[in-house]
């Protein structure tokens, strides 16, 4: 009786699953925030305070990193170098950019247009100990902890439940998203090296609730409309239900709950809480959706990024912030340790270098740029950074990988990372490396520090207590902020 009964005002337990529903790994959006809302408070705890009156405190909204798995050469990027061996120089001119003083290889021509809008860190290193293995580095970079399983250039086991979570988890945790939107979105692939995949890109123990949403189009490293095909039928509203027709079923719910307690007990034997009232809502709201359709974008504004699959991945990641999203992460569209536009350049550097940095400096810059006409800049923290660079010496074996004449190995020790928005100083270089690009001889920022900077970016101390798998205390990361990188 009590099914028919609410059946007949028109919202059925399985209607509302549906139009609030995902496929996301199984789990319904209603189902996420329900794990969500149970979690986000448990075992939380605020570390030591003190970071309040710091510069940057709190500037962050949102955050939009390029995550370039594979580590490009900072020497022919962004940290050129004169006067160098033969077998350290790089092949590529030195620029100016718009700030004087700051050069980039020639390389980065759209990226030094727009120099004034951010900051080159210089001085990216993980001395003492360095980790040489594309997997080991990225989860480090990206969770704040060394996994377990780590050799100089084998792969780690895949992602699991026990993992350390990804910052974004973190982040969506204890700065939840103030508007009905996808509050954490990785695209267009996974990270990947070799047969692992995805490890550092789930909440690990904090559990799939706050997993981000993976966009992951259909298509291979080189399809470039691959973006364009993206299909969203997760968030969208069945054909026979308009909008109209779905608030009208949900406003007469809240009026029969309000006045009749048993139908309100009746109800929530359906789980119609709260919770899928918010799945609902971000059904209903339409921002989502309409966040996905690059087509809404002229095509002067997607040249402006470029026609390819990282310039419209950092596209679509705009229109995600512009939305409401609070994490987007933007992988680069290619294996960390494969070929081609990959930046594992252990061989042919000179031939593959102008397959992947046009992509990298006329999405970058685009994005920068863009954000900034659109005023989104002042709280959007953007951060470009690699799990490390490459070997200063050329045809060196620093990981155990074969490397001909003209290519570089990998090399922790000095790597340049780039951070703009948010209150992050413009027109600036923090830090030095030396005259080969091998150490930092000023200012070394470490992996851990970058991404406590993240966290202090966006209100949070880095020392908040969250708890394992074990239920085990753990800081979110082990290292203090590096406010010297605001203004």
């Amino acid at each position: 009786m009590e099914r028919r009964g609410f059946a007949r005002r028109g919202l059925t337990r399985r209607e509302a699953l549906r139009i609030g529903g995902s496929s996301l790994l199984g789990l319904s959006l209603a189902d996420l925030f329900r794990l969500r809302a149970q979690t986000a408070t448990a075992g939380a705890a605020p570390g030591e305070a003190g970071h309040a009156g710091a510069p940057g405190f709190g500037r962050a909204k949102s955050i939009l990193l390029l995550y370039l798995q594979g580590g490009p050469s900072h020497l022919d990027l962004w940290d050129p170098k004169d006067g160098c061996p033969a077998d350290v120089q790089s092949v590529y001119k030195r620029i100016a950019t718009n700030v004087p003083g700051i050069d980039l290889t020639e390389n980065l021509p759209k990226l030094a247009q727009v120099t004034d809008k951010l900051t080159l860190i210089r001085s990216m290193s993980y001395a003492p100990n360095g980790l040489f293995n594309h997997t080991a580095a990225i989860y480090q970079m990206l969770t704040g902890y060394t996994a377990d399983k780590v050799s100089p250039s084998g792969q780690l086991e895949p992602p699991t439940p026990k993992d350390f979570p990804n910052f974004g988890s973190h982040l969506i945790r204890l700065k939840p998203a103030s508007v009905p939107m996808l509050p954490f979105v990785m695209l267009p692939r996974p990270l990947q090296e070799s047969g692992v995949v995805g490890k550092a890109g789930t909440a690990g123990y904090l559990g799939r609730a706050f997993d981000p949403y993976y966009l992951y189009p259909p298509g291979d490293d080189f399809d470039v409309a691959k973006l364009d095909r993206i299909r969203v039928d997760d968030l969208a509203i069945r054909p026979e239900l308009s909008v109209p027709r779905l608030e009208r079923r949900a406003q007469l719910r809240d009026a029969i709950d309000a006045a009749m307690p048993a139908i309100t007990e009746a109800v929530e034997k359906y789980d119609l809480d709260e919770y899928t009232a918010e799945a609902m809502n971000l059904v209903l709201s339409g921002r989502a959706r309409r966040a996905f359709d690059l087509k809404e974008e002229s095509d002067a504004m997607r040249d402006r990024y470029g026609r390819h699959q990282f310039g419209q991945s950092c596209l679509l990641a705009r229109r995600f912030i512009e939305a409401g999203s609070r994490v987007v992460q933007v992988n680069w569209p290619k294996v960390a340790n494969s070929d081609y536009h990959s930046w594992d350049m252990h061989v042919d550097l000179p031939q593959r270098m102008p397959l992947a940095a046009p992509m990298l400096d006329s999405a970058l810059a685009a994005l920068i740029g863009d954000l900034d006409e659109r005023g989104l800049l002042e709280t959007t923290l953007v951060v470009a950074v690699a799990e490390f660079g490459r070997s200063p010496k050329r045809g060196v074996s620093t990981s155990g990988n074969d490397n001909n004449e003209s290519g570089r190995d990998h090399w922790p020790y000095c790597f340049t990372a780039v951070a703009a928005g948010a209150g992050i100083r413009r027109g600036h270089v923090h830090g030095e490396s030396d005259a080969t690009g091998s150490a930092p001889v000023k200012d070394p920022v470490h992996p851990t520090q970058l991404l406590a900077t993240i966290y202090h970016a966006f209100g949070i101390d880095p020392a908040t207590i969250a708890f394992n798998h074990l239920n085990q205390p753990r800081e979110l990361v082990q290292a203090a902020p590096v406010t010297g990188l605001f203004a």
